[in-house]
């Protein structure tokens, strides 16, 4: 293949955790008194880390979401995801073929390494992705848009930046694949063509990752 490394977001390209995610967020703000549909919810968050969410709210309204506002959500997602959560279909067939390729991969994603782990638990994903494989928001200090996380993963790889493929299905996240200097897979399973623009190629199956990262 013709990269060194290829980096996955996680919620969305590995496991289908949008969906839930979103639909519980809209209610968690909604409760508190910022109403918002999961229209919206997908609009302004996805791809997102939380502090995103506290910065809109607090820039959009004046007010800040209470303290326990993170363990409360996290609390809130993670029973869903046992619930709930499935793999991506095909997910688990890209990171066989890379694997038995030889390219290294791993998951950079905006959300927290609990949720990563909890979600890789319920869906059978945790047997490719040890601890060295899993990059969070939490581990830098700027999420998506900004590059930092996918560089800090590349860097802790070993692999330079022109030598990385990104995996992405959100319009924040296609942004720090590009601004990392990656070239950038955007999966429109869930978003329109049209919001990944930016995307070196698009793409609406993983079934079709294999082949196009070859």
């Amino acid at each position: 293949m013709r990269y060194d490394l290829v980096l996955f977001d996680n919620d969305g390209v590995l496991v289908d955790s949008e969906p839930i995610s979103n639909r519980l967020l809209a209610g968690y703000l909604t409760e508190l008194g910022h109403e918002t549909s999961y229209e919206d919810s997908i609009r302004d968050y996805m791809g997102s880390a939380l502090h995103r969410v506290h910065d809109l709210i607090l820039e959009r309204t004046g007010r800040r979401l209470p303290d326990e506002f993170d363990d409360e959500f996290h609390g809130r997602v993670f029973a869903a995801f046992e619930r709930e959560l499935k793999p991506v279909p095909g997910a688990a067939d890209v990171l066989r073929r890379l694997t038995d390729a030889g390219v290294p991969f791993c998951v950079a994603s905006s959300g927290s390494h609990d949720r990563i782990r909890v979600g890789h638990r319920r869906t059978g994903l945790h047997r490719w992705f040890d601890d060295a494989r899993i990059f969070s928001s939490q581990d830098v200090g700027r999420g998506k848009p900004a590059p930092d996380l996918f560089l800090h993963a590349a860097r802790s790889m070993g692999v330079a930046p022109e030598r990385c493929a990104v995996v992405e299905d959100s319009p924040l996240g296609v942004q720090a694949g590009v601004a990392a200097g990656m070239d950038v897979y955007g999966f429109t399973g869930m978003t329109p063509p049209e919001k990944l623009a930016g995307a070196k190629t698009l793409f609406s199956t993983m079934g079709e990752l294999a082949a196009l990262l070859g």
